[in-house]
């Protein structure tokens, strides 16, 4: 499809997105997280982020009735949609009709095997970047799928809400800072693509969105021997966001070794009177390392 071809019938129109949903009868299932995007300019802007050409492809998670679909089946060589939603898929058959190089999945991607899914349609492109507006309840949970399983991507170009994506932004020091930038940050480099208003969705959700571009490091930007120990010391370096880092690690090694936990610290150039927001990936690289050479497991 031209991309004139594709301005002809739209999508992501106010009128456009109302007419589809009229002539299918479809109705918002709020436990879904179901807001579809009306704005040109961010889809724009999110499909612009992902850098696509021809020789690459686009997976999406939550298509909705197509919208940002649309765009990427005009910027990708390959693209794939994965949609939770049985109601949507013949909408969404309708709306790509011709578009041969893009392929709907009916599943939820939270149990879908992923690895197997780039093999079958991924195996000939130069790259691949995930694109998606992604409901707000499942973000998270979703983005740490795909991380964690190590697939092979360039760049994760999501709209989620304003709040985390700010988390997942975040540098040490401020409040936004916390486990979900440490786990984001050792897996990525972020970078805030733009703010959504939430004027620009139907139905409209109470919060505003943000465009976060996630480009996937080849490597983490640290030295971890052990990763499941070192997200546990994260996660128990913010267990009490108030409470210091000598506090929030005597739970984790036990009231008995607090004396001896502090030194470690000290020996870590770590001030133990420091609260976990405060530190940075190298530090908690470092506590893992020395927490480890001490067989303290947690």
């Amino acid at each position: 499809m031209s991309g004139n071809d594709m301005k002809a019938i739209e999508v992501a129109t106010p009128k456009r997105t109302k007419e589809i949903i009229a002539k299918y009868g479809f109705s918002f299932k709020k436990s879904l997280g179901q807001n579809f995007l009306i704005d040109q300019n961010i889809l724009h802007k999110i499909v612009s982020a992902a850098g696509l050409d021809k020789t690459k492809g686009a997976l999406e998670i939550g298509p909705g009735i197509g919208a940002l679909t649309q765009h990427l089946a005009a910027a990708a060589g390959t693209v794939t949609a994965i949609e939770i939603d049985n109601r949507l898929i013949p909408i969404l058959g309708d709306i790509l009709a011709g578009e041969e190089h893009v392929k709907v999945v009916h599943g939820d991607v939270l149990k879908l095997d992923l690895k197997k899914l780039f093999e079958e349609r991924f195996a000939d492109v130069s790259g691949v970047s995930v694109v998606a507006n992604l409901p707000y309840y499942v973000t998270t949970p979703i983005l740490m799928k795909l991380l964690e399983e190590r697939l092979p991507l360039e760049n994760i170009v999501v709209m989620i809400q304003k709040e985390v994506a700010e988390r997942m932004a975040a540098k040490p020091g401020g409040k936004e800072y916390g486990s979900l930038s440490v786990a984001v940050q050792y897996y990525c480099e972020p970078q805030l693509v733009c703010i959504v208003p939430h004027t620009v969705f139907i139905p409209q959700p109470n919060v505003d969105s943000a465009v976060i571009k996630l480009a996937v490091r080849e490597k983490p930007p640290v030295d971890v021997e052990d990763e499941a120990h070192f997200f546990r010391i994260v996660q128990a370096s913010f267990a009490q966001r108030r409470k210091t880092l000598a506090n929030n690690l005597t739970a984790f090694v036990g009231k008995e070794r607090r004396e001896e936990m502090t030194q470690l610290l000290i020996g870590c150039d770590i001030d133990p009177g420091r609260r976990g927001e405060t530190l940075s990936l190298d530090e908690f690289a470092r506590i893992s390392r020395a927490f480890l050479a001490a067989g303290w497991r947690g």
